[in-house]
Formats: C-alpha cells, structure tokens, sequence
C-alpha cells in the first residue's frame, strides 16, 4: 500500500505577489547631490591606501611607501608620480609613510 500524498501547498502557505510590471524601477540619485567634501589629507590617504592595494609594484609588509615606491621604479613598474610627491611632502607622519599593513606582524 502507498501512503497518500498530499500537494505542497497542503503543507506550505500559498503566497501571493504583487504584479511587478507595474512597478518603476527606482530611480538614479540626483545629478546636483553634493558628495561629503574631503580633506586634502583624506583625499591623500585615500590615494595612498590605493597604492598600498594594488600588488602590481610589488608587496609593502616590512618597508616604508617611499622604499616600496622607489623600488617598483627601479624594477620599471611605473609607479605614479603623485604618490612620490605625496610621500615626499609629509616625511614625518607615520599616517602618509607606513602602509596599511605596518601594525601587522608578517
């Protein structure tokens, strides 16, 4: 002998949904909304995190920025210039000259 079997929807709720051709799809942000205005040093942090991301000059764990900078130029990696002038303007804040990763131990 089978044992009967019921439908799903004797055991699950039938939910019903609303007919989606008539929503709108929502609509883009305003062209004239204003972005948070950022310092010039977080717009230089900014760029320096972005270095620090991108593997292509090389790994940044135990040197300064300035050495990794200088060392992806010498290998020819072309390493942007603006990060240099950068490094160079701030030689002292630990903020511009250590990498993401200075307070992690490798």
């Amino acid at each position: 002998m089978t044992a009967k079997r019921g439908l799903i929807t004797d055991t699950f709720k039938v939910v019903k949904r609303c007919n989606r051709k008539n929503k709108k799809p929502p609509s883009p942000p305003a062209a004239d909304a204003e972005l948070p205005h950022l310092s010039e040093q977080d717009t230089d942090l900014q760029e320096l995190r972005k270095f620090d991301l991108d593997w292509k000059f090389g790994p940044c764990t135990g040197i300064s920025r300035l050495q990794r900078w200088e060392r992806a130029a010498l290998h020819g990696l072309n390493p942007p210039q603006e990060i240099k002038d950068i490094l160079l303007k701030e030689t002292t804040d630990p903020d511009y000259t250590h990498s993401l990763w200075y307070d992690y131990p490798f």
